[in-house]
């Protein structure tokens, strides 16, 4: 996804899905065979780490209960609401607030946001993952990473143990981009930890950071890269899991 590929919303699909016009040959952050244990994973997410908003099992528990109750926090049944909330709310980037297409299969939801340069035009930021953390009609949705494509996170490995300092990188393809890297928790609002900014650019470009955080108490980290610059402070970003026990 270049800093300005201008993509039409989303389109239907086959009975029961909706797709957008996602880039062609994209990979995604979360692999389905991962090596992760099965044991490390929190119950109900397959393969998947639990990025946000809910950080275990009990925290789901809780909010079905409230949920049946009093119909509280509907937008959890959401995949599009929730990929949104995860972007402007969790991540901080208020510019990148548009649902621009969904797709839902077998492994989940995979929501694209974006921003749009003009009324005719939208431009897609990233394709979030979700998927429903348990069973049944009040499984809500929990993001678990990003589908990537032209600005890639590949180290550290999805769900590996970290420890700070973090090296962080992957590969690019844009013109003068400008990487801003944070490592973040569902529990705290400022990053742990940030650093700004590596310039970038060209096809397939690697990319490489370090970065320091403490504070880190949540069971699962949250390691997203951002660039933008050229229309607006953020227009595309990258994110992948990793975990602190």
């Amino acid at each position: 996804m270049a800093a300005l590929l201008l993509v039409g919303c989303g389109t239907s699909g086959p009975t029961g899905t909706t797709t957008t016009s996602a880039p062609p040959g994209s990979t995604t952050s979360v692999p389905p065979s991962t090596s992760t244990t099965q044991s490390s994973v929190p119950a109900g997410l397959g393969p998947y780490q639990a990025l946000w908003p809910f950080r275990t099992a009990g925290e789901v528990a809780a909010w079905e209960q409230a949920y049946r109750a009093g119909g509280s926090d509907a937008w959890h049944l959401q995949a599009g609401a929730t990929a949104v909330r995860f972007t402007t709310g969790f991540l901080g980037f208020a510019d990148i607030g548009s649902v621009l297409g969904t797709v839902t299969n077998g492994t989940g939801g995979h929501v694209t946001v974006g921003f749009r340069p003009s009324v005719s035009q939208s431009s897609p930021s990233a394709v979030v993952h979700l998927v429903r953390w348990g069973s049944g009609s009040t499984a809500p949705w929990e993001v678990v990473g990003t589908d990537d494509a032209t600005f890639t996170t590949t180290t550290p490995a999805y769900g590996a143990h970290a420890s700070s300092p973090l090296r962080i990188g992957g590969e690019i393809t844009g013109v003068d981009e400008n990487i801003r890297v944070e490592v973040r928790q569902p529990s705290s609002g400022p990053p742990l930890g940030s650093y700004c900014c590596l310039p970038a650019g060209g096809t397939g470009t690697p990319w490489s950071a370090s970065v320091s955080y403490r504070g880190a108490t949540d069971p699962v980290l949250t390691v997203v890269a951002v660039t933008g610059g050229h229309v607006q402070t953020h227009e595309r970003f990258t994110v992948t899991a990793v975990r602190t026990g």
